[in-house]
């Protein structure tokens, strides 16, 4: 078994706490209600599927006053990718900081990734079936988002492989990690699969194995057994 699954538990737990809330104008709370009722409905419909008719019915939202929040479908969908990146993005940043340890801080990665993921179901189908959707300047500054995120995941490979002295291509190392965890929502099943605290575990022994497993670079396999570092 890897290092990983003697990480102590407390330390990771630490990284849990809520977040202070941050105070919300009455505008803030009426959009992330429509925000909400919008992801059902694009859940269901899809995202070409869905009217703003569609949109105002499910939020008691006159097409007047739909329009005052959103002036299109498309910023309406725009905003759902940008608040579920965004929050993403910095829930795994506060939770990083003071986190020295390489091992500890992939861990991290990967249970703030399937925390959010399992809790925000209907919206993590939504981003992964719409994801070319967004025109107009809104695809640029998601992708921009998601290319931060993508590149603290390399950040964090790259740390560990030069901390065991690993060799392995830290982009399919990745871009693996991510199918892991990506598709969740398609089996999750709350009844009979863990939550997201144990699948982190799980998930995090299966893809720590795997890259342990590629054995030592090629600078730490030429040392002799027992001569000096």
């Amino acid at each position: 078994m890897c290092a990983a699954s003697n990480l102590a538990r407390p330390a990771l737990a630490s990284r849990l706490r809520p977040r202070k809330p941050v105070a919300e104008s009455r505008f803030d709370r009426r959009q992330a209600e429509i925000l909400k009722h919008a992801t059902e409905v694009f859940y269901e419909k899809g995202y070409e599927g869905a009217s703003m008719r569609d949109l105002s019915r499910a939020t008691d939202t006159s097409l007047a006053g739909l329009y005052y929040y959103f002036e299109s479908k498309e910023r309406l969908l725009y905003l759902i990718q940008k608040h579920t990146f965004t929050t993403i993005v910095e829930r795994l940043k506060e939770r990083l900081q003071g986190v020295p340890d390489p091992e500890q801080r992939i861990r991290i990665f990967i249970l703030n990734h399937l925390e959010y993921f399992l809790a925000n179901q209907k919206a993590m189908k939504v981003l992964s079936h719409e994801d070319d959707a967004l025109k107009n300047g809104f695809g640029q500054e998601i992708a921009g988002i998601k290319r931060e995120y993508y590149r603290i995941c390399v950040d964090l490979l790259e740390k560990f492989k030069e901390a065991k002295a690993l060799e392995f291509k830290s982009r399919i190392a990745v871009l693996s990690l991510f199918g892991m965890m990506n598709w969740i929502y398609t089996w999750h099943n709350p009844r009979v699969d863990a939550n997201a605290a144990e699948l982190a575990r799980q998930m995090g022994d299966i893809f720590l194995r795997g890259i342990l497993a590629a054995g030592p670079g090629k600078a730490a396999s030429k040392k002799k057994p027992g001569s000096a570092n």
